[in-house]
């Protein structure tokens, strides 16, 4: 027989009966656990729990799971989130004018690998148009037609009303290169994940395989992380490197560069889509 199948993720100060209690939880409804991961951050004195259950009861939604919870999530002051594992999470990629990002993750998912619904591809420019109606998606193209803030504010009103209409879960800044405002960061807290190379901050502004080339480094990589006001310090997903030597060239350092933040944001992707990864103030906890 097929159930119906939840994630549960949940964080609260470390204390004594809670895996005790969500278990009893679960057992006391007939519900099977299938995977069950925990982390007691000792930094932080929080404590935070995935689990991923069957419920057997065939007459009970998401909606009454959560009410019947909310007692035991109040009791240990959890914040807690409880996703219905059926449903996939709707997402939003921004992208500007380097497409190797978007590609990957449009192949991935046409491919089966990324458990996303990907509803609309937002661009401060028109180049990938084609590219996204070939795999029927909605392209919606906001350009940028100046810098002032009150220009710059508009086009992120369009955005949001985007994420809205669309009924976005989640962000993907797949080589979006505009620097998002302080509003618009607060709107997607927790909501948006960003890639960038790991060279920063080292390595800033134009070019950076470039001057990595200039300083003849041996390692190059990446980091997916969550978008924050403070610009690519946000709560670290996933990262990876490659090794380099002196006798590639920039383009071939651009090239494995390039490669290596596709993986990284691929991963990043799916495993906030499985709901995997919890933030812990300026850190992450990830259950792999």
């Amino acid at each position: 027989m097929n159930y119906a199948k939840y994630i549960l993720t949940l964080s609260c100060p470390d204390q004594m009966g809670v895996v005790h209690t969500v278990s009893g939880f679960l057992f006391e409804r007939g519900g099977n656990i299938i995977d069950s991961a925990q982390f007691n951050d000792e930094d932080s004195d929080r404590f935070f729990m995935r689990v991923n259950f069957e419920e057997r009861r065939a007459d009970v939604g998401i909606e009454q799971l959560k009410a019947e919870f909310t007692p035991i999530a109040e009791k240990f002051n959890m914040d807690w989130q409880l996703f219905d594992e059926r449903v996939k999470p709707r997402l939003m990629i921004m992208v500007s004018k380097i497409g190797h990002c978007l590609n990957d993750l449009l192949f991935r998912h046409k491919s089966g690998n990324l458990p996303v619904e990907i509803a609309a591809i937002v661009s401060n420019h028109p180049d990938f148009y084609q590219l996204a109606a070939s795999y029927n998606i909605p392209f919606h193209h906001l350009p940028l037609l100046g810098a002032s803030p009150e220009q710059k504010a508009e086009q992120e009103a369009r955005v949001l009303e985007v994420f809205h209409q669309q009924k976005i879960d989640f962000v993907v800044l797949a080589r979006y290169m505009q620097i998002l405002s302080n509003d618009l960061c607060v709107a997607l807290n927790g909501r948006a994940i960003n890639i960038h190379h790991s060279f920063l901050p080292s390595f800033k502004g134009a070019k950076p395989y470039h001057q990595a080339f200039n300083k003849g480094v041996k390692l190059i990589g990446a980091t997916a992380h969550f978008v924050t006001a403070d610009l690519d310090e946000g709560p670290i997903i996933e990262q990876d490197i490659a090794r380099v030597d002196h006798s590639m060239s920039p383009e071939e350092l651009t090239a494995i560069g390039r490669d290596v933040e596709c993986i990284t944001l691929a991963r990043a992707v799916k495993w906030h889509a499985e709901h995997r990864v919890v933030l812990n103030g300026k850190k992450t906890v990830v259950f792999k």
